[in-house]
């Protein structure tokens, strides 16, 4: 199989599909790799750490993506990168099509294999691709949410962990999840007071034990939500449906109830956001301001740290790349029941529910069309 891997051209998007070690293995398992100049610079990784693991340099993305049986990325693609994709591709990266309507539409248009990062599922039924770059992004809120509640940053003027005889900076987490995980973890350790919001009473529990009662939970509710952010100093949006547009908890009408320059950082605006006041923005122009509160919503926070990004996202990412590359699509998703979940359009079809949902579009079971298409159900 000939693999691409294209340079990211979202904003301010320095991460990369592949390391060389990825690479290699994949040269190893006698693949070729085609990887466009540059790709992987911002990372670190220069074209000759590439051409000494074997890959073939080529100077733009145009010849990567013609050339390429399977594109390995991050991020979705943009606009620029529409008219590239073609029918039978296999595109492996994030997509996040819940909220995205136009993406969806030319990846069904072109009768792109679109194999989604964050719906492809273990054993254990968790998000093995998704969690790396969760644990990087619930990191960074709380650094995000430290810088901006400076008073030159445009917040409050408030030290998370505050000092001896003043208070601390209330951090409030919508989401018990990985996100919210990591982000409590690194918001204790600053000395901040937390709280975790979640519906689910176990998970809760479980937090408790972690945290040695560190940190305080709460029970989700629209009147639990409102009150624990009307003293809030920090929120962070952690919410994640897999596959779908994440559900508002915190409507704009809650904010208005919010001490002004505090700071709102949704992580989850990728997939929609859980916070109604949210919508993407990037790093070269991260903020706006909604009822008084700094929001931060770069749908593409790990970007900034892409580096550390990339060995963590390729370590989760690159069984699955040799997998696809070694046993070619149908094979792969029909040993694979985790990685079939990963499908979110084969053949100029929408075969993922959430996403049809979220879109009120046709949802079309990959099983249906892998059987008329091969004879075999899968």
């Amino acid at each position: 199989m000939i693999v691409g891997l294209p340079k990211e051209i979202k904003d301010n998007e320095y991460r990369v599909g592949l390391t060389p070690a990825g690479v290699r293995a994949l040269h190893d398992a006698g693949h070729t790799v085609v990887v466009e100049k540059s790709a992987g610079e911002g990372s670190g990784f220069e074209d000759s750490l590439y051409q000494r693991a074997g890959a073939t340099i080529i100077d733009t993305a145009d010849e990567v993506w013609a050339k390429a049986d399977m594109i390995v990325k991050v991020k979705e693609p943009i606009a620029p990168e529409y008219p590239r994709m073609r029918e039978g591709q296999l595109l492996f990266t994030y997509l996040h099509l819940a909220p995205d309507r136009e993406l969806t539409k030319q990846l069904v248009e072109r009768k792109v294999t679109g194999i989604a990062y964050e719906t492809i599922t273990d054993r254990r039924g968790t998000l093995p691709l998704l969690t790396p770059m969760s644990e990087v992004a619930g990191r960074m809120a709380i650094q995000v949410g430290a810088h901006y509640l400076e008073k030159m940053s445009g917040g409050r003027g408030i030290l998370l962990g505050g000092v001896p005889g003043v208070p601390a900076a209330r951090v409030v987490i919508i989401g018990g999840g990985v996100v919210g995980t990591n982000a409590a973890k690194i918001a204790v350790g600053m000395g901040a007071h937390v709280t975790i919001i979640d519906n689910n009473l176990d998970r809760l529990r479980e937090l408790d034990d972690i945290f040695l009662s560190k940190i305080s939970t709460l029970a989700s509710s629209a009147y639990m939500i409102h009150d624990a952010i009307s003293e809030a100093d920090l929120i962070v949006g952690a919410v994640l449906v897999p596959g779908a547009a994440g559900p508002k908890l915190i409507t704009q009408k809650m904010l208005k109830d919010v001490p002004n320059g505090a700071v709102v950082v949704d992580v989850a605006v990728d997939q929609g956001g859980c916070i109604e006041t949210t919508h993407p923005t990037t790093h070269s122009n991260p903020t706006y301001y909604v009822e008084g509160v700094l929001h931060y919503c770069v749908a593409n926070m790990p970007g900034a740290v892409p580096r550390t990004s990339t060995f963590a996202l390729t370590n989760a990412t690159l069984p699955y790349a040799l997998k696809l590359a070694n046993k070619g699509f149908y094979e792969a998703i029909s040993t694979d029941h985790g990685l079939k979940e990963g499908v979110n359009t084969f053949g100029g079809y929408c075969t993922y529910e959430a996403v049809a949902s979220a879109q009120g579009i046709p949802f079309t079971p990959l099983d249906q069309l892998i059987s008329s298409s091969t004879g075999a159900a899968v």
